[in-house]
């Protein structure tokens, strides 16, 4: 990392994949709505090995390590800055170095407090509103949580990058907490934005962002209901409630992925070429390559659009 900016009051927020792409989602959609801008790319090779090969057209070329960028939006308000590290994956290999690391960067930035968002497995239903859990690192942070009525995380652990952060943020004396939003266990593979909404919802508050929710809501009740049509099928197939005993019940749903259509490619260019114009367009090419399956192959293109 070599750019440092003069910002104003500056917080971080850290996302990471990971169950329902919760964090991920959370983290896209404020980079699309707030149009934040990237700044610098995290090197960290040395913390990354590469584990497979890409084929393109019968040729194999080696794949390339998972990269890790920083964006920022600077509040026209002059309240507070907001910086988003955006991670493609975890090193699974010195996390805490990793940690320390991306900790001595926000310093330099001035970041006054460190966030990351998570998702909590239950047994709820799609259907039901989603709780929020939380922990901090510091008593005020946690009255803060508890003043915003969020359940509070009082026992366990949080795994992962996630929690070795806010670790390391609490070593360095920076205040940080760590937001989940709770989804259907028994979705784990699926994205489920219901809960990104509602950790953005808390978020937002402490903050004191506006932020306009009306596409993230409508993906979240497209993704409800197709999970509540799955879950019915398999309840009536196998003859059992979810959720009427914990840990009785798992459907294991499979999403199918197809080919892109040459319709399909034409509309995503397009899209592209609207965001280009008009970031604030982002949010609505990243819910279509979420419908189709194939953000991944798109990741790159994407995140180019903040340059």
């Amino acid at each position: 990392m070599t750019k440092t900016l003069q910002l104003n009051r500056p917080w971080l927020v850290a996302v990471w994949p990971g169950m329902g792409q919760v964090a991920l989602i959370a983290g896209f959609y404020l980079l699309a709505k707030l149009g934040m801008e990237v700044i610098t790319e995290y090197e960290a090779s040395d913390l990354f090995d590469v584990d497979y090969v890409e084929v393109n057209d019968g040729i194999i070329h080696t794949g390339r390590r998972p990269r890790n960028r920083i964006f920022v939006w600077t509040d026209p308000k002059r309240q507070r800055d907001i910086v988003v590290f955006l991670g493609e994956a975890q090193p699974p290999l010195g996390q805490y170095a990793f940690c320390q690391q991306l900790i001595a960067y926000a310093r330099e930035l001035g970041v006054e407090r460190v966030f990351t968002f998570a998702a909590m497995a239950t047994t709820m239903r799609p259907e039901r509103p989603c709780s929020v859990y939380g922990a901090a690192t510091d008593r005020e942070s946690l009255d803060e949580l508890k003043r915003l009525e969020l359940d509070i995380l009082t026992d366990g652990h949080i795994g992962g990058l996630n929690g070795v952060l806010l670790g390391v943020a609490a070593e360095n004396g920076m205040r940080g907490a760590c937001l989940l939003g709770e989804m259907p266990q028994c979705f784990s593979q699926f994205p489920f934005p219901k809960a990104s909404l509602a950790v953005l919802e808390a978020f937002t508050t402490i903050t004191g962002i506006d932020l306009d929710f009306a596409e993230l809501c409508e993906q979240a009740q497209a993704m409800e209901q197709q999970m509540g049509e799955i879950l019915a099928r398999v309840e009536h197939e196998c003859g059992e409630t979810y959720g009427a005993e914990e840990e009785s019940f798992s459907p294991e749903p499979v999403l199918e992925v197809e080919r892109l259509s040459s319709a399909d490619e034409q509309r995503l260019d397009r899209l592209f070429i609207l965001a280009e114009e008009d970031r604030s367009r982002a949010s609505e090419l990243k819910r279509e390559l979420d419908r189709l399956g194939v953000f991944k192959e798109y990741e790159d293109r994407f995140l180019d659009l903040f340059k």
